[in-house]
């Protein structure tokens, strides 16, 4: 699927329909993957954002505190409409949800003895993970079509120290996030060549 560019971007949906799509996204969403869905909706489907700017949304997150996928909403939201589209993202992703974990919870202690409704839950969570893996993929290869060392080394050296030594998240991001930004700082007299 072609990543759209600027220029191919579509017009700024109202806020109801920009509210609209997150809210959806919100209510079918279980155990994770809302980052790959909200990519898969914002950049693919609808055309609202580039490749480029969600993946920067992506990391702009995930450095932020808070839960991930609400900074992200907030970010997708800001970048579409301004502060009201961020508003309006934040409220839509989280209201349809709150509602059914109140009704979910209310119900589960019917229905928590049924093996359907494990097996249904395992499938989804596997499927979330999918969607992460695919967003994954997707800037790993952004980052490999940009020839860029530096970006490419922070990456495995993240995945490496968090996802293999098991090491604590936040030391590594404060360690490796300022040498990968300096890495590709553009320098006086031209682009950083990293």
């Amino acid at each position: 699927m072609a990543e759209p560019s600027t220029e191919d971007l579509a017009p700024p949906p109202s806020l109801f329909k920009l509210g609209g799509v997150l809210f959806w996204i919100g209510v079918f969403s279980f155990g994770g993957g809302l980052s790959g869905w909200i990519h898969r909706q914002v950049v693919h489907r609808y055309r609202w954002m580039t490749n480029e700017d969600f993946l920067s949304g992506i990391a702009l997150a995930q450095i932020l505190p808070g839960a991930n996928v609400t900074n992200l909403c907030v970010y997708v939201g800001y970048r579409i409409r301004g502060s009201w589209g961020a508003t309006m993202s934040l409220f839509a992703l989280m209201s349809g949800p709150t509602v059914l974990c109140v009704l979910v919870a209310i119900g589960y202690h019917y229905v928590q003895d049924y093996p359907v409704l494990h097996a249904c839950v395992d499938g989804v969570a596997a499927a979330a993970v999918g969607l992460n893996l695919r967003l994954g993929v997707v800037g790993t290869q952004r980052i490999y079509r940009m020839h860029r060392v530096a970006p490419m080394i922070a990456m495995v050296a993240t995945f490496v120290a968090v996802g293999v030594m098991e090491w604590p998240l936040v030391p590594v991001v404060l360690i490796i996030a300022p040498l990968s930004v300096a890495a590709v700082w553009p320098r006086k007299g031209g682009a950083a060549h990293a």
